[in-house]
């Protein structure tokens, strides 16, 4: 039996799914979350500066800082967990990502520039709110190949291509050439999921995949669906393949 490998690790819950490989940048205001960079800047830079990742299913990526409807007189809530209620793990996805920060830089307003990456799947235990930022127990996933993981990479990257070339309209180039992409199975569908152009269930519905082959089947019902709707729609902004819009917390 393989044996299960656990963490404690600081949570940053995003209104967005990363997945591994997947290049996150961040800006870094709220407290609770400088104070998490502080702590990660302890760490010598010889070892991964790691925090985990979690999709929020209900709640508020970034804390209210005034008074808002409807009492206009009430005060904000603090803390690390402010925004995801009294039980904060129930606020979010059981499935997320553990980010590698290369790069912590802080600002003359004390606020942080990160650039971190995706690198292994977690699933969620437990969360702590007891400290200055939250901090989660994680039980990391393993990534099963599945059967004909193979021959459905090879199907995904042909629907992608096609994907991309709709999602560049007019343009006189695509997205991607084939030379750019890959051909592990596991990462092409890693690729596909972070770069589709889809909403926050669809892909964490893809981050949660028993295996790459599920991931990979979803994927081309995904592509082929997606590319028919696109075919009546205008252009659509290009996308970049392993980078996600910066995100603030």
């Amino acid at each position: 039996m393989t044996a299960v490998t656990t963490a404690r690790l600081p949570l940053f819950p995003l209104n967005a799914v990363l997945f591994p490989g997947l290049v996150l940048p961040l800006n870094v205001f709220e407290e609770r979350y400088r104070a998490m960079m502080r702590e990660l800047l302890k760490t010598d830079e010889s070892d991964p500066r790691r925090f985990a990742v979690v999709a929020i299913r209900d709640g508020r990526e970034v804390a209210p800082s005034a008074p808002g409807m409807p009492d206009q007189t009430a005060r904000p809530e603090k803390g690390p967990a402010a925004g995801f209620g009294p039980d904060p793990i129930q606020a979010f996805h059981r499935v997320g990502c553990i980010a590698d920060a290369a790069t912590i830089r802080e600002r003359a307003d004390g606020s942080f520039e990160v650039l971190a990456t995706g690198t292994t799947r977690v699933k969620l235990l437990s969360v702590d709110a007891s400290g200055p930022f939250l901090t989660a127990e994680l039980e990391e996933i393993p990534e099963e190949s599945g059967e004909g993981a193979g021959t459905l990479a090879e199907g995904v990257l042909r629907a992608f291509r096609n994907y991309q070339k709709r999602l560049a309209g007019a343009r006189e180039r695509s997205l991607s050439t084939g030379s750019e992409l890959p051909d592990e199975p596991s990462v092409v569908s890693y690729l596909v999921a972070a770069a589709a152009v889809l909403d926050t269930p669809s892909k964490q519905k893809l981050l949660q995949a028993p295996d790459t082959a599920t991931r990979l089947r979803e994927e081309l019902k995904l592509l082929r669906s997606e590319t028919a709707v696109i075919r009546h729609l205008p252009s659509l902004p290009a996308v970049d393949l392993t980078r996600s819009p910066t995100s603030p917390n």
